[in-house]
C-alpha cells in the first residue's frame, strides 16, 4: 500500500505478513490523533481482543505535532514529540493485540482542509483492503475542529465506495465532550465494562499527554462510568462502564442525505425534548 505522505507507516504488532494482517481486520478505528482510537473505540478493541476470528486495526490521520507539553517535554522539537506520539500509538497497538495500525503522518490543517484529497484517497485505499465490518470514528457534534474533519474524510472515503464494499456499521463515538445529550432513542450504547484494567493500560501508555497534567486515562473511565450510571433513570443498572455513538451509517449507506441537516435533526430532537419538559412542568 502507498500513501500519499512518505512518513505514513503501517506497523504490524504480530510481524505477520502485510496482506494477511489487513486482511484479517474486521473491525476498525479511525482517530485524528495518537490515544483517540483507544479511547473513542475501546468496544471495537474489546470485542476482538485475544480472538482469532475477530480482528482490531486503528488508523491515525495525524502525526500528533500540537499535543500540549509539559516542562519534560517543552525541550522536545516537534519531530521528537512526533516520534514520541508515533512510539506509544504502536506500543497501544502491540497491548492491544491489534492486526495493524496505520500511521497516516498528516498534519491537522492538511485534515481540516476540504480541498486537499490525499486523506480521502489514502482512506478509501485502507477501507478497500483491510474492509472492515464496523468503523469507529469521531462524532460529528464533536467539539474538536481536527476530530470532526476526520469523521467528515472517512464518510466522504465510504461515499466513493462501491454499496458491496461497505461496512455494516459506522460509528461516531465520543471524545471531545459527551453524547449523553442525544435522545435515548438515537444512541448507540456500547458496553465496554470487560477488561477495565487493558482500558486504563492502552490509555495510560500515551504519557506524553497525560503527564502534561491531562488526565485522560482518569477522565475517559469517568465519563464511561457516568454514562453507565445515569442511563434510563428507570432502568436497573446492569453494565459499569458504556459509550454513547452517533449512527453515521445512514450517511454512507444513503449518501444524498445532507449531513448538517443530519446533525441537526439529533440536536433538534434534544432541544425539543427539553422545551416540551419544560412546557408540562411550569
Amino acid at each position: 500500500m502507498r500513501f500519499r505522505n512518505t512518513g505514513a507507516q503501517i506497523f504490524i504488532p504480530d510481524g505477520l505478513p502485510l496482506d494477511k494482517a489487513i486482511k484479517r481486520t474486521t473491525h476498525l478505528a479511525v482517530g485524528a490523533h495518537p490515544d483517540d482510537v483507544e479511547i473513542l473505540a475501546y468496544h471495537g478493541i474489546l470485542k476482538c481482543f485475544d480472538l482469532q476470528d475477530k480482528w482490531f486495526a486503528g488508523v491515525v490521520v495525524t502525526n500528533g505535532a500540537g499535543s500540549i507539553r509539559d516542562s519534560t517535554c517543552a525541550r522536545y522539537s516537534q519531530e521528537d514529540i512526533c516520534r514520541i506520539r508515533t512510539n506509544e500509538q504502536k506500543k497501544a497497538a502491540c497491548a492491544g493485540g491489534y492486526s495493524a495500525q496505520f500511521l497516516l503522518d498528516y498534519t491537522s490543517e492538511a485534515i481540516k482542509d476540504p480541498g486537499n484529497p490525499d486523506p480521502v484517497e489514502d482512506l478509501i485505499a485502507i477501507f478497500r483492503k483491510t474492509r472492515p465490518e464496523a468503523i469507529y470514528t469521531h462524532n460529528l457534534a464533536d467539539r474538536h475542529a481536527t476530530h470532526v474533519a476526520t469523521s467528515l474524510r472517512v464518510i466522504q472515503a465510504l461515499r466513493k465506495l462501491g454499496r458491496d464494499e461497505l461496512p455494516r456499521h459506522l460509528y461516531g463515538c465520543e471524545v471531545w465532550g459527551s453524547l449523553d445529550w442525544m435522545a435515548d432513542e438515537d444512541k448507540i450504547v456500547m458496553d465496554t465494562s470487560g477488561h477495565e484494567n487493558l482500558q486504563m493500560a492502552l490509555i495510560g501508555l500515551f504519557d506524553s499527554q497525560i503527564s502534561a497534567g491531562k488526565r485522560y486515562d482518569l477522565g475517559i473511565m469517568g465519563r464511561q462510568r457516568m454514562n453507565a450510571t445515569f442511563y434510563q433513570s428507570h432502568m436497573p443498572g446492569t453494565a459499569s462502564k458504556l459509550i454513547f455513538a452517533m449512527d453515521l451509517t445512514p450517511l454512507i449507506t444513503q449518501p444524498t442525505v445532507d449531513i448538517e441537516g443530519y446533525v441537526n435533526k439529533h440536536i433538534e430532537r434534544f432541544r425539543a425534548a427539553a422545551l416540551n419538559r419544560l412546557k408540562k412542568l411550569k
